[in-house]
């Protein structure tokens, strides 16, 4: 069977709550790490959201 060509990746918050989203990436075309600015209703605000690993 061939490798998948996405992988799931958890987008973590920068504002420390522990929230976070898991998103799916395609390491082929995206090389560099994601960030995206999304919403984090722990502090109820819009804050970027980095990528970590998916444990």
């Amino acid at each position: 069977m061939a490798k998948p060509a996405t992988i799931l990746v958890k987008l973590e918050s920068t504002a420390d709550t522990g929230y976070f989203y898991v998103v799916k990436k395609n390491p082929r075309k995206t090389t560099n790490k994601l960030e995206f600015n999304k919403y984090d209703p722990r502090v109820r605000k819009h804050v970027p959201f980095r990528e970590t690993k998916l444990k």
